[in-house]
């Protein structure tokens, strides 16, 4: 009878603070939702937006249930140990490059030729609006398996935290999601943002601590890992405890897909665009890095110990079901500590959840729908509009935006339900396709005046070709190397192309470029 109450009295406590969770994140979407009603403000949060909110938006975006469940116990599984080193490479490239290569020079170039999206930028600076309305729909189409990824892993945490079925679990999330994210826009995503990145902190490291004393201390887990043998040689042990796991060179393309991939992702680049001033990309490079090294560090690692427990099986395949191998080992914790990575994984997945579909939204309503037309700095726009349409027009466009979103919601929702293959591998097929078409005309377009419109044209077809050619092959190469080399391959295809076709007029270049000076 006592073992009855207690446990009642657990869930209890697990679903109030679930519940507390919940309300604030739909309060601070209240709070915010005056400063929703211009696109400005509904989209970067009026470009006014600190360092620290925007590094924690960075981080939180950055990772997400398809991190903590599908990739940590995919990739712990696969590399042991050795898979920290992806955390490594997220912090080291994923953010501390990311902020120091593009966080300036994004700033100041989509402030200087006054461009909300990433698309936008395409279409601004090679001075060709086909290019925008190309890379608004490859942003909008690839951002939904990773959108269902995200659904997916969430959901099945918290089916192994409070035993609610699944397809609950999904719509639940999806409408909590879509209510904050439409009431306050990107200032309610982001002040968010920071709760949920604070859950996240001293949630992994908890974590950690717990699993690792479940088996007896770091040492003897290790020691523990060190004794199994390897899957392409099982006379061959201690592969899973060794510095560079099993398959260094697999391990290689994990990183370069999950550290390079965030250069080239809209919405991880839009937070760049909403940062207040130079001073705060600065402090926000460091907060951001050290956020990255904990979070993603602690994931993997955390996922290098899931060959110590037993795999769960998919009964329709006969396979490991890569997905299960987190919950698998968390359902041995206290359960005040699962109600903690239930929070920890909501307050990841939410995040990421918020920033896409705001990402989505924001992208098919000001470069598909509405594409104004824009003139550089210094030129002369031809007609003015009255200031009382003009703010209708605004006005409209945010009624759009909240609109798409959900839509894009709804998409992305029954993909989730019925989800075609591991996250990990979902993940893989959007962040190939939308990295490998947009990471190298991004970052060159930012610092090479050489950069031609045709040969951004030749990287979105590369990127989107590669993948979707591969997917429908059956995947000869696996997902996430395809993406890796789509990555990594873009920059020789803009270089190459940009030294054989037309140049931009150098009048047009040296305009955009003075926002540097």
């Amino acid at each position: 009878m006592k073992f009855v109450v207690l446990k009642n009295n657990i869930m209890l406590i697990k679903i109030l603070l679930t519940v507390i969770f919940l309300v604030v994140m739909v309060g601070v979407g209240v709070y915010s939702r005056k400063q929703a009603r211009s696109v400005d403000g509904f989209v970067l949060g009026g470009r006014a937006v600190g360092p620290w909110l925007t590094a924690f938006a960075f981080g939180t975006s950055y990772f997400s249930a398809v991190v903590f469940v599908g990739y940590a116990g995919q990739f712990g599984w696969k590399y042991g140990m050795s898979s920290a080193w992806i955390g490594i490479g997220n912090a080291i490239i994923g953010s501390l490059l990311a902020w120091i290569i593009l966080g300036r020079r994004t700033k100041l170039m989509t402030q200087h030729i006054e461009s909300r999206t990433m698309p936008d930028f395409f279409g601004t600076r090679f001075s060709d609006q086909g290019l925008r309305v190309t890379a608004s729909v490859i942003a909008f189409v690839f951002l939904i398996p990773y959108t269902a990824g995200v659904y997916s892993g969430i959901s099945r945490l918290f089916e192994m935290g409070f035993d609610i079925p699944y397809e609950y679990c999904v719509i639940i999330m999806s409408i909590l999601t879509a209510v904050y994210v439409i009431i306050g826009g990107y200032k309610a995503t982001a002040m968010n943002d920071f709760i949920q990145g604070i859950i996240m902190l001293f949630g992994i490291v908890a974590v950690i601590l717990a699993v690792l004393n479940a088996q007896g201390g770091l040492t003897a887990a290790i020691d523990k890992l060190a004794v199994i043998p390897s899957d392409a040689d099982p006379n061959v042990n201690g592969g899973f405890a060794s510095w560079f796991g099993p398959d260094p060179w697999g391990l290689l393309g994990v990183v370069i897909l999950t550290s390079l991939g965030t250069m080239g992702l809209p919405q991880m680049v839009g937070k760049f665009y909403s940062i207040t001033d130079e001073s705060a990309i600065k402090r926000g490079t460091v907060i951001s890095t050290i956020f990255a090294f904990i979070v993603a560090g602690g994931c993997y690692f955390l996922g290098g110990f899931g060959r110590l427990y037993d795999p769960v099986i998919n009964e329709a395949t006969g396979k490991i079901a890569f997905d299960s191998i987190v919950p698998a080992m968390l359902v041995t914790l206290p359960d005040v500590l699962i109600a903690l990575v239930v929070l920890l994984v909501l307050s990841a997945s939410m995040s990421t959840l918020a920033s896409l579909v705001l990402t989505s939204s924001s992208t098919m309503t000001l470069d598909l729908i509405y594409r104004d037309k824009k003139s550089l700095p210094g030129e002369v726009e031809d007609g003015t509009i009255d200031d009382i349409v003009a703010e209708k027009i605004e006005r409209r466009k945010v009624v759009v935006m909240r609109v798409l979103i959900m839509f894009f919601i709804v998409i992305s929702l029954l993909i989730a339900l019925n989800p075609p293959t591991f996250i990990a591998q979902l993940m893989g097929i959007s962040w190939g396709a939308l990295a490998g078409a947009f990471l190298a005309p991004f970052m060159l377009g930012l610092y090479w005046r050489g950069v031609t419109t045709a040969s951004v044209w030749a990287c979105f077809i590369w990127g989107v070709g590669l993948t979707v050619i591969n997917m429908l092959a059956g995947n000869p190469i696996n997902p996430i190397n395809c993406g890796a080399i789509a990555m990594v391959g873009g920059f020789p295809v803009v270089w190459i192309v940009s030294l054989l076709t037309k140049k931009l007029p150098k009048q047009t270049v040296d305009t955009i470029f003075e926002c540097y000076k």
